[in-house]
């Protein structure tokens, strides 16, 4: 059975991906930006009304893996705020200058997390590093369950060659999880190539607003144009998904 884990924008996207039979959320923000951690009230509400597993992003903003002091002491916040909400897991992920896993301060994240009980998946930060190899077995080390990946290419797809070859190093020894690009399209020739058992995918689909008036002379992102509909997780994608990458 290949199983399919949601990166949820919203909760009404996690519900949806339990809805469409996900075995797990990663529930996150702004996923124009890359993902940035979610708000607590977003991560308590979904840990209230999920039966499926929730881990959560620890990104505290957008652009590189690169963070400061009070931005680590953001990310060990957040992570504590996790446990206490009883989340399942969190995705985290740290890097050098030079591009190498930033392993102490990983591990420290990795070390809070697992004490109390909740798994930890290291983020697409794997795809930045300048050592692919050598991070895999960093992060094998440190107690991380698995690495969602694109193969250090933009989409699953393109990486399968690398996801594969990392899949075979791994030798079960962590779960690695394609993602980026994942569809009702690339599925399976992705899951064919790979041999991943775990996938990675949004499942989303525009969903139009309920809003009578609409200024046509504002723009107010600058991400996603149409402000006359939200991208939102959809039940029956996910299905398909599944469905696809499993040949049924």
């Amino acid at each position: 059975m290949i199983n399919l884990e949601v990166c949820a924008n919203t909760l009404t996207s996690a519900l949806s991906a339990q809805e469409g039979g996900a075995i797990r959320v990663e529930l996150c923000d702004n996923l124009g930006e890359g993902g940035t951690t979610p708000s607590y009230g977003q991560i308590k509400l979904a840990r209230q009304l999920l039966h499926i597993k929730l881990y959560v992003l620890v990104r505290p903003r957008e652009g590189d893996f690169l963070y400061t002091d009070t931005e680590f002491e953001i990310m060990k916040t957040d992570v504590q705020n996790c446990i206490d909400i009883g989340c399942d897991g969190v995705v985290i992920g740290i890097l050098n200058p030079d591009g190498s896993i930033d392993t102490k301060r990983c591990a420290e994240l990795v070390k809070m997390a697992t004490d109390k009980g909740l798994g930890v998946t290291f983020h697409r930060a794997f795809d930045m590093c300048n050592d692919m190899d050598k991070a895999l077995e960093e992060i094998i080390a440190m107690g991380c369950e698995r690495i969602l990946t694109s193969g250090g290419r933009s989409t699953a797809i393109e990486g399968a060659h690398i996801i594969a070859h990392l899949i075979e190093k791994a030798a079960g020894r962590i779960i690695i999880m394609p993602g980026s690009g994942v569809s009702e399209s690339t599925v399976a020739d992705l899951v064919h190539y790979t041999k991943a058992t775990e996938i990675h995918s949004s499942a989303r689909g525009p969903v139009k607003s309920q809003m009578q008036y609409h200024n046509d002379h504002i723009i107010l992102s600058r991400e996603h144009l149409d402000e006359s509909s939200i991208l939102m997780t959809n039940a029956n994608k996910v299905r398909e998904i599944i469905k696809l990458a499993n040949g049924i």
